[in-house]
């Protein structure tokens, strides 16, 4: 309860603090790439259940001859390489924080099709709500290795006080303000999860 008080409190606070410049954000977005101007995407929440994140939309809607939606790299505009850099493009998960989805801190909420791939340890990640941010995230990010993010996922879960919360909320705001590990396009930095334990799975198969 003190943890879900303590981001409605600060994360209410914090969303107040911030209208002026999401109303500012939301028009550059409407203005550079149309509507709509968030970006939405089912996640996995507490429990693993799924709810819909926001974000603010960083990629154009271009496509090939075919009609096939372009790699994430050729979509992403000079406007959402800013928002991302500065992580901006993250404001609008308060509203997530706000209504109970996420907390300020905690796992990040990954792909739901990455849900099968858990083992049963790294599925205490989703005994809490996930986060903006995270342990994982002031050590390493998207650079870490999936297996050592996940653990450092875990490890919060299992190791959580408020005072762990502020620790990770000032480390936080000091790599945004450095922009320290920020990874523009993490797909260019980031494996796929499912891929990567498949794989993993099928090379244990032939041994």
């Amino acid at each position: 309860m003190r943890k879900r008080a303590f981001d409605v409190a600060v994360g209410g606070a914090t969303l107040l603090l911030l209208l002026p410049a999401l109303a500012v954000i939301a028009a550059l977005v409407r203005i550079r790439l149309g509507a709509p101007i968030l970006f939405t995407q089912s996640r996995p929440g507490l429990g693993g259940k799924p709810f819909t994140i926001y974000k603010f939309r960083t990629m154009s809607d271009a496509k090939d001859a075919d009609g096939t939606l372009l790699p994430d790299a050729d979509r992403l505009t000079g406007l959402g390489r800013l928002l991302r850099a500065a992580s901006l493009d993250e404001i609008p998960e308060l509203f997530n924080v706000v209504k109970g989805d996420m907390s300020l801190v905690g796992p990040r909420p990954l792909l739901m099709r990455y849900l099968p791939y858990y083992s049963p340890r790294e599925r205490l990640r989703h005994a809490v709500r996930p986060g903006i941010t995270g342990w994982a995230q002031i050590h390493g990010r998207n650079q870490a290795p999936w297996d050592a993010r996940l653990a450092m996922d875990v490890w919060y879960v299992e190791h959580w006080s408020l005072s762990l919360d502020v620790r990770i909320l000032g480390r936080t705001i000091w790599q945004v303000i450095t922009r320290a590990g920020v990874a523009v396009n993490s797909a260019e930095i980031e494996p796929d999860l499912a891929r990567e334990r498949e794989t993993a799975r099928g090379a244990r198969r032939v041994q």
